[in-house]
């Protein structure tokens, strides 16, 4: 599949809000058609540059946003976690056994939904971190110029692509997935955890297909060279639960 299809098909899965977040591939694909392959201009390089600039822009101040957000409901939850299991501890108990278990109900949907945005977030960073990657090859290889690599020593500095908050937080928020849903949990209430995940429709398709399109963005295979991101490294949990969702045969990108 090509990126830009990729891509596409990848903003048409995220949630409604995000989808105008996205590097604007179109736009910038028929940018460097239209400037010179035999005498590029210096007006052309600039508003080329200058286009990919807006772009980081807009990916920066949007995944600093979702950032803070993340980390304001990541305490919220824990918080949530606390109260209910105080208010119901023999020291008080302030809920019914029937009061208790709607509140943790209620806190294992809102974790679900909270692990796959977050999960959503790191796939938007890594999409348009190959995005622009894919865009300056094609710049260089039209024009002979040698942007590419400069521009990306760039972005990897850039606060979108520098994802260690975020992925702190989906470890964090993954040991209080395993608090309200135990590990040692019997059948009936691993029968219930699934069955909360596919009810979550809109977040779990969502969150399925970013977490393929990043294993098809990272994969050790990649034709990207040094310009790759790592491969992505998933629980073995997770990683079988992710498979058992993939084609027989995956499309790689080209």
């Amino acid at each position: 599949m090509k990126f830009g299809k990729r891509i596409k098909s990848q903003i048409e899965e995220s949630l409604p809000e995000w989808r105008d977040k996205y590097l604007s591939y179109k736009d910038l694909k028929k940018l460097v058609k239209d400037i010179s392959a035999d005498n590029p201009s210096p007006r052309a390089e600039a508003e080329f540059v200058q286009l990919l600039n807006l772009e980081i822009d807009k990916f920066n101040t949007f995944f600093l946003e979702q950032e803070e957000e993340f980390v304001i409901r990541q305490k919220e939850l824990q918080e949530r976690i606390k109260r209910a299991m105080e208010a119901y501890g023999p020291e008080g108990a302030h809920l019914s056994e029937a009061e208790f278990a709607a509140e943790i109900a209620s806190i294992r949907k809102d974790i679900v939904n909270f692990h796959g945005e977050m999960v959503l977030l790191l796939n938007y960073s890594s999409i348009n971190y190959t995005g622009l990657a894919k865009i300056l090859k094609k710049y260089d290889k039209r024009t002979g110029c040698l942007l590419r690599l400069p521009f990306i020593e760039q972005v990897l500095k850039q606060p979108f692509f520098t994802t260690e908050l975020i992925s702190k937080l989906v470890k964090d928020c993954e040991s209080m997935m395993e608090a309200v849903f135990p590990a040692t949990a019997g059948p009936a209430e691993k029968k219930e955890r699934e069955a909360l995940i596919m009810a979550e429709q809109s977040i779990f398709r969502n969150t399925v297909a970013a977490l393929m399109t990043m294993q098809e963005l990272r994969k050790g295979s990649s034709t990207y060279g040094h310009f790759s991101l790592p491969p992505l490294e998933l629980p073995d949990s997770e990683s079988d639960w992710l498979q058992s969702f993939k084609p027989a045969s995956p499309i790689p990108i080209q």
